[in-house]
């Protein structure tokens, strides 16, 4: 439980990874599956994301030429700093698909190996490295030697409660020359279930043999609960994820409390509307007409989130297939919930 703040926060030094700046304490943009899209991440880029990940990238699917993997490349200069994120299984095959990525020129290389989904794990990739530490080693050296490009890592305690042992991941893979670790303060066992354990992330923080940046992520969805975490662990900087599907101010509300101590004012309904309009709008730019409608449908609930009666919109949102029936629809959710608060 978050309690009243008793901490004070000292440390003013700048968070760099390799040479990218990323201000004091940054807060960085969780790579999600199916949501951090370009028309997403422009979104919680307006609203004070420091760094962005694209999806997590199949490295077999780069190679194949599979265009979804390829499509999930798209990068744009607005973004940056932004890093492609790619998992797999194979040394060769993550050598070779980190000889892709730099040729799109983002500003980092980041290698998954958190995701807790069956269908990744199965495949010996994602969380499922995290059964072979000597394994995720040379993963990762592969990657660090084939690329021109810092090299970041995204993971989790461990296995299971009795193979937490981040502690030794981080030192071993700092020594193969990665450049920043962000840690999922949950076990792939856990999935996304209990409350994520930070403790282990500030042993590994608080390790005199770390250099590198390291990011705590799991559990953050308030400002208060930001500062808290970041004064009584002592991380560098806090990944979001979830919070910030169909809430991008999550970013600027942390950044102003941790600031001024103060709880900004909650986005208001025209403010919520416009986010999801350019959401809806940058993806069917990206996907086009039809798959840009289709794969908006899963975040309409979330911009609209705590407001009552709103169900018939949300229906008649997610059945049509017409930007100018959307817009009409959005205009009415404006008009009848102009002032409400959720």
């Amino acid at each position: 439980m978050i309690t009243a703040l008793t901490f004070v926060t000292l440390r003013t030094y700048m968070v760099k990874i390799a040479d990218i700046e990323l201000g004091e304490f940054p807060l960085l943009l969780a790579p999600m599956e199916d949501v951090s899209d370009p028309p997403f991440r422009a979104v919680c880029k307006e609203h004070g994301a420091d760094l962005m990940y694209t999806e997590f990238i199949s490295s077999e699917g780069l190679i194949r030429d599979a265009i979804k993997s390829r499509q999930k490349l798209d990068i744009f200069d607005y973004e940056k700093p932004i890093g492609i994120q790619i998992f797999g299984g194979d040394e060769e095959a993550l050598a070779m698909s980190a000889r892709i990525v730099d040729a799109t020129n983002p500003d980092l290389l980041d290698i998954n190996f958190g995701c807790p989904v069956k269908k990744v794990v199965c495949k010996g990739a994602g969380a499922g490295v995290l059964k072979d530490i000597d394994l995720m080693v040379r993963l990762t050296d592969a990657v660090v030697k084939n690329t021109k490009l810092p090299v970041t890592v995204k993971t989790r305690l461990g296995w299971d409660d009795s193979t937490r042992n981040i502690e030794e991941v981080a030192e071993r893979l700092q020594d193969v020359g990665i450049k920043a670790l962000a840690i999922h303060g949950r076990t792939r066992v856990q999935m996304y279930k209990g409350e994520a354990d930070w403790t282990l992330i500030a042993k590994v923080k608080n390790n005199p043999r770390i250099k590198i940046p390291i990011f705590g992520n799991g559990d953050i969805d308030t400002p208060q609960k930001a500062l808290e975490y970041k004064n009584r662990y002592g991380v560098d900087g806090i990944m979001i994820g979830r919070a910030a599907i169909g809430y991008p101010w999550i970013f600027r509300e942390i950044k102003h409390y941790m600031a001024t101590g103060e709880i900004l004012p909650p986005p208001t309904i025209e403010e919520r509307l416009d986010a999801c309009r350019k959401h809806l709008h940058g993806s069917i730019r990206w996907k086009g007409q039809k798959l840009g409608i289709l794969e908006m449908r899963r975040h309409y609930a979330n911009y609209l989130k705590g407001l009552s009666h709103i169900k018939e919109y949300r229906t008649r949102l997610v059945m049509t297939e017409d930007p100018a029936e959307l817009e009409q629809i959005l205009k009415e959710i404006e008009q009848n919930f102009a002032g409400v608060e959720a």
